[in-house]
C-alpha cells in the first residue's frame, strides 16, 4: 500500500519552497527516556529514515493529506500491521518540537474523518475507505499518544488547541475512548479547563471530549477520574463564569452541558463536591430566584424564559436530590433555605404573579420542584415544619380535587398522564405526603389529622373510583395506592384514628377487593394497588371491633379468601397473617367455614392445598401419599438439609427459628388453628393426611430446635450434667414418639380409605352387573316377542301356558250362588293383556290435522282418538240408512 505520491513521480523535498535546514540530528528525542545508548540510536534511526518524509512542513502537508492507495482489494488486508504501526508513528511525531510540524499532523488525522476525494486518479491504484484509516488509527493507538503529547504543550495554546480537535474526532470511537481512558484523558483534559484561551475553543472541545467518553466508554471508571479535587475545582470556575457572565446562546449551551457532567461526578459519594464548595454554589444558584440572597455570585443575575435557562433550573433542580444523599450536605441545604425555596411552587397558579416562566415552564417546574421535596424535605423535618408544609400540601390537594378550569399541558415526565387534567399535580403531591407520614414523626401525623387528612384522602379516593381512559389509568392507580399507603401509614397504633377512617374507608377498600383478577396481570398497577390495600387492611381496620364487624358483614372475609384462591404467592403471605388477627374475633369462624369457591371447595381444603404447594417448593420430604418421611425431622426443607448445623449466639435466630417467618406454612396453621382442626367441611383423605401434619405443627417444630440445641452442644464440645442430658433425650425422643404416633395415624388413614374405596368400586360393579342384567332380561323378552309374532306354533304353545298359568292362579273353592264372570275373550290369539280400550297408532293424518291444528271438545263428527281433531265443515252424508226401530 503507497501514499498517492509513492505512486507517482516523486518531488524532491523543498523544492520550490522555502525550508528552514534542519539536519536529522539536530532533532532531540523527546519522551524517550533510557540509559542504554542502542536504544537511542535506534530512535535517531528511526527519525533519521522519516526524515526525508518531513524535511519541510508543506512536503508533510501534501504527502499526509494525499490518500492511502491500493492496488488489490485485499492490500488493505495484507499491510494492515505496517499501515497501523505507520500510523502509530506519525503520533510518535507529535514529540518533536516543531509547531508546524505537530500542527499539520493534527491536519493529516482529522482529514481521516472528512477527507477531499482525490484530485487526480493514478492508473492502477484505487483509493482507501476513510472507515480503513480511522480503524488503523484505532488499532495503532494514535489515540493514547495524542492524549499524552498534551504534557508536551502546557505552554502552547494554537498546538493544544489542534490537538483538542484531534481527540474530539477521535473520541468518537469506542475503541478510541478506551484507550483514551488508560492515558488519564478525562482528569488531564479536566484540569485544563480553565486555561487561558481568548477563542473560547478550549473549553468547548473538552466539553465535548468529555461527553463522547461518558458516551462511549466506562462511565465507572471517568467519575473516578473526574472525583478529585483539582477536576471538580477546575469545573466549578468554569461553570461560574460561564453562569455569572455567559451572556451568548452558546456560553448557556456549555454551562449546560458542564452542570450536566458535574452531575454525573456528585453521583459518586466519594467526590469532594464539598470540600471544593462547589455544592454550597450549586444550592444558592439553585434557590437565588425564590429565597432573595445577597450574595455577590448572584447579584444582578436572572433568569429569563429561554430554553437554556428553563433546562438549568430543572438540572439545578435534579443535583440537589443527588447532593442531600450526602448526609454531610443536609446542614448546606438548611443554610440554603432549599425547603422554602421549593415550597414557593406548592400552591395554586396565578397568572399575574408569573413572570420568570411560560405556564407551560411554570408546571414543569411546579412538578419537578414537588418531586424534589420529596427527596429533600425528610431530610429537613424542622424545616418542613416550620414552612407549614402539611398546611401547604392539604391546601395544594384540595386544589388539585377540585373543579376548577385547568388546562395543564402534561409536556414534560413528571407531567406524563397529566394532560388537561390536576392528575400530575396530585400524584407528586401525595408522593411528598407518603415520604413525610413513612417518617412516622409522630409530630407530623398528628398535625395531619388534626387536619382531618383522613376525611380528605378518602374523599379523594371516592372521587377518581370512576372509568378512566387508558392513559390515565395508571396515573389513577398510583394515586389511589399512595393514599393508601398514606392512611395505613397514619392509622397504624392509633385506635382513634382507625375509628375516623371508619365504614366510608371500609367501602373504599372492599371496592378494590372487588377488582377483576384479570386485571392484576394487566402491569398497569392493579398489584401494587392490591398490597396497598391488604396493607389498610392490616392497618386500619384490624384492632377497630365496630370495623372489623363491618368488614364481616360485607363479606370481606370472603373477598379475601376469593384472593387467596388465586393462588398467587406474593398475596398468600399477608393474606394468610390478615386471617390470623381477623380470626381473634369470633364471628370469623363462621364467615370461614361458609366460604365456598369453585367446585365448591372450602376454606379448609384451600389452606390444606397451599400448605401441600408450599411444602412441595420447599423440598420437604412426603412419600407419594403424602406420609412423613422423616420423623425424626419431619417439616426439613432442602435449604435446611443443605446447611450445617453452626453454634450461634443467643440472640441470632436459628434456621429453624428463620423458618417460620420466611414460609407460609406457619401461619396456615394459626389459621386452621383458629377453627380448631375439627369439623372441617369439605374435606378428601389426602387433606386429612396432610392435616395430621398440620395439627402437630407446632410439636414438630419445638422438636426441631430442641434438636439443633442438641447438635450445637455437641459441636461445642459441651456436657451437659446428667439431669439436663436424660432431658434434652427425653425431649428428642418424645418429638420423635410425635413423629411416628402421625406416620400410623397417616397409614390408618390410608387403609381406611383403600378399604372405603374398593367398596365404592365393588358397589359400582354391583350397579353394572344388575344394568347388564336388566338389559339381558329385556334383550330375551324381545326374542320371545318375535318368536310368538314370527312363528304360529310358538304362538300357540305361548297361548296354552298363559291360559294355563290363568286358570292355575283362580280360586278353585267358589262361593255357593256366586256368579262367575269370564275374565277371557274367546277367540282370540293373542298372548297380551286384554281390554276393552284399542289404541290406534296408524291414524291418517289427514284426520289429525297434524300438531297444531286446533281443536273443539263439541266437535261431534270423526271422534278419532290418538291425536288433536281437525275442525271441519259440516258433511252432508248421502245415502244414510235409515235407523230401525226396536220392537
Amino acid at each position: 500500500m503507497l501514499s498517492a505520491e509513492a505512486a507517482g513521480p516523486a518531488e524532491a523535498p523543498g523544492r520550490g519552497v522555502r525550508s528552514k535546514s534542519i539536519s536529522p540530528r539536530q532533532i532531540p528525542v523527546i519522551g524517550v527516556v533510557t540509559e542504554d545508548e542502542e536504544m537511542q540510536l535506534y530512535v535517531l534511526r528511526v527519525f533519521s529514515s522519516l526524515w526525508t518524509f518531513i524535511v519541510s512542513s508543506q512536503y508533510l502537508k501534501r504527502k499526509t493529506s494525499l490518500p492511502f492507495l491500493k492496488k488489490k482489494a485485499s492490500d488493505e488486508i495484507t499491510y494492515a500491521e505496517d499501515t497501523a504501526n505507520s500510523l502509530a508513528l506519525l503520533g510518535e511525531l507529535m514529540k518533536i518540537p516543531s509547531s508546524e510540524l505537530r500542527i499539520h499532523i493534527c491536519k493529516c488525522i482529522i482529514d481521516f474523518y472528512h477527507a477531499e476525494p482525490p484530485k487526480k486518479h493514478i492508473p492502477g491504484y484505487q483509493q482507501v475507505s476513510s472507515s480503513y484509516k480511522i480503524k488503523m488509527a484505532e488499532v495503532g493507538g494514535l489515540a493514547r499518544t495524542m492524549v499524552q503529547s498534551m504534557i508536551l504543550l502546557e505552554n502552547q495554546l494554537v498546538e493544544k488547541l489542534w490537538v483538542l480537535k484531534v481527540l474530539q474526532h477521535l473520541s468518537t470511537s469506542e475503541v478510541n475512548c478506551a484507550s483514551m481512558l488508560k492515558a488519564q484523558a478525562a482528569s488531564r483534559i479536566c484540569a485544563h479547563l480553565n486555561d487561558p484561551d481568548p477563542s473560547g475553543q478550549l473549553l468547548f472541545r473538552s466539553s465535548e471530549i468529555l461527553w463522547n467518553l461518558l458516551e462511549k466508554s466506562s462511565k465507572e471508571e471517568i467519575i473516578q477520574q473526574l472525583s478529585n479535587l483539582e477536576c471538580l475545582l477546575a469545573l466549578k470556575e468554569a461553570f461560574k463564569n460561564l453562569f455569572m457572565r455567559g451572556f451568548t446562546h452558546y456560553d448557556h449551551q456549555l454551562r449546560n452541558d458542564l452542570l450536566v457532567i458535574t452531575t454525573i461526578i456528585a453521583q459518586n459519594p466519594g467526590a469532594p463536591m464539598i470540600e471544593c464548595g462547589f455544592t454550597r454554589d450549586l444550592i444558592l444558584f439553585a434557590t437565588f430566584n425564590e429565597v432573595k440572597s445577597q450574595n455577590p455570585l448572584v447579584k444582578g443575575i436572572k433568569f429569563s424564559n429561554t430554553y437554556e435557562d428553563f433546562e438549568l433550573k430543572k438540572l439545578l433542580f435534579n443535583i440537589i436530590v443527588i447532593l442531600c444523599k450526602d448526609l454531610p450536605t443536609v446542614q448546606l441545604l438548611i443554610d440554603g433555605k432549599v425547603v422554602l425555596a421549593l415550597f414557593t411552587y406548592v400552591k395554586k397558579p396565578e397568572k399575574q404573579k408569573i413572570v420568570e416562566w411560560s405556564l407551560a415552564q411554570h408546571e414543569e417546574l411546579q412538578l419537578h420542584a414537588i418531586a424534589t421535596l420529596s427527596s429533600v424535605a425528610p431530610l429537613l423535618i424542622e424545616d418542613y415544619m416550620s414552612c407549614q408544609g402539611n398546611a401547604r400540601i392539604l391546601a395544594f390537594l384540595e386544589w388539585c380535587e377540585n373543579q376548577d378550569p385547568f388546562f395543564s399541558h402534561g409536556n414534560s415526565f413528571h407531567g406524563t398522564g397529566g394532560r388537561g387534567n390536576k392528575f400530575a399535580q396530585m400524584r407528586y403531591t401525595l408522593r411528598l405526603l407518603r415520604a413525610m407520614v413513612s417518617l412516622e414523626d409522630e409530630n407530623i401525623n398528628t398535625d395531619l389529622c388534626e387536619k382531618e387528612t383522613i376525611q380528605q384522602l378518602i374523599g379523594i379516593f371516592k372521587n377518581t373510583i370512576k372509568d378512566p381512559n387508558e392513559k390515565e389509568e395508571a396515573i389513577v392507580l398510583e394515586i389511589q395506592s399512595d393514599i393508601l399507603l398514606i392512611l395505613s401509614g397514619l392509622c397504624e397504633y392509633h385506635i382513634q384514628r382507625k375509628e375516623i377512617f371508619g365504614t366510608e374507608g371500609v367501602n373504599i377498600i372492599l371496592h378494590v377487593m372487588k377488582t377483576d383478577p384479570k386485571k392484576l396481570q394487566s402491569g398497569l398497577g392493579y398489584n401494587v394497588l392490591l398490597f396497598s390495600t391488604l396493607d389498610s387492611i392490616w392497618c386500619c381496620i384490624l384492632g377497630c371491633y365496630p370495623s372489623e364487624d363491618y368488614f364481616l358483614e360485607k363479606e370481606g372475609i370472603f373477598l379475601l379468601l376469593d384472593i387467596l384462591a388465586l393462588n398467587q404467592k406474593k398475596f398468600c403471605n399477608l393474606i394468610l397473617g390478615i386471617m390470623v388477627e381477623f380470626c381473634d374475633n369470633p364471628k370469623t369462624a363462621a364467615h370461614i367455614n361458609a366460604w365456598r369457591g369453585k367446585k365448591d371447595q372450602t376454606a379448609a381444603s384451600l389452606l390444606i392445598k397451599l400448605w401441600r404447594k408450599e411444602e412441595k417448593e420447599l423440598g420437604v420430604k412426603r412419600d407419594k401419599n403424602g406420609k412423613i418421611v422423616d420423623t425424626k425431622n419431619p417439616l426439613f426443607t432442602s435449604f435446611q438439609e443443605e446447611q450445617r448445623i453452626i453454634p450461634l449466639p443467643a440472640n441470632c435466630p436459628s434456621i429453624a427459628v428463620m423458618d417460620v417467618a420466611e414460609n407460609i406454612r406457619a401461619k396456615i396453621y394459626a389459621v386452621l388453628g383458629k377453627l380448631d382442626f375439627e369439623n372441617l367441611p369439605g374435606l378428601s383423605a389426602e387433606d386429612f393426611v396432610t392435616l395430621c401434619i398440620i395439627h402437630r405443627y407446632l410439636d414438630f417444630k419445638v422438636g426441631e430446635i430442641w434438636n439443633e440445641i442438641y447438635e450445637e452442644i455437641k459441636l461445642e464440645k459441651l456436657s451437659p450434667v446428667t439431669s439436663d442430658r436424660t432431658i434434652l433425650e427425653s425431649i428428642i425422643t418424645a418429638s420423635q414418639n410425635i413423629g411416628k404416633m402421625v406416620v400410623s395415624l397417616q397409614s390408618e388413614m390410608i387403609e381406611s380409605q383403600t378399604r372405603q374405596d374398593m367398596q365404592n368400586e365393588q358397589k359400582v360393579y354391583s350397579k353394572i352387573q344388575g344394568t347388564n342384567k336388566q338389559r339381558e332380561l329385556a334383550n330375551k323378552s324381545w326374542e320371545n316377542f318375535l318368536a310368538r309374532t314370527s312363528n304360529i306354533k310358538t304362538l300357540k304353545k305361548a297361548k296354552k301356558l298363559q291360559e294355563k298359568a290363568i286358570e292355575s292362579s283362580k280360586y278353585n273353592e267358589r262361593p255357593h250362588n256366586a256368579v262367575c264372570h269370564r275374565t277371557v275373550i274367546k277367540g282370540l290369539n293373542t298372548t297380551v293383556s286384554s281390554g276393552p280400550v284399542v289404541t290406534v297408532e296408524s291414524t291418517p293424518v289427514r284426520l289429525l290435522g297434524g300438531p297444531l291444528a286446533d281443536t273443539d271438545i263439541a266437535l261431534k263428527k270423526l271422534p278419532v282418538r290418538g291425536g288433536a281433531l281437525q275442525k271441519v265443515k259440516t258433511v252432508k252424508i248421502l245415502n244414510e240408512p235409515k235407523k230401525s226401530i226396536p220392537t
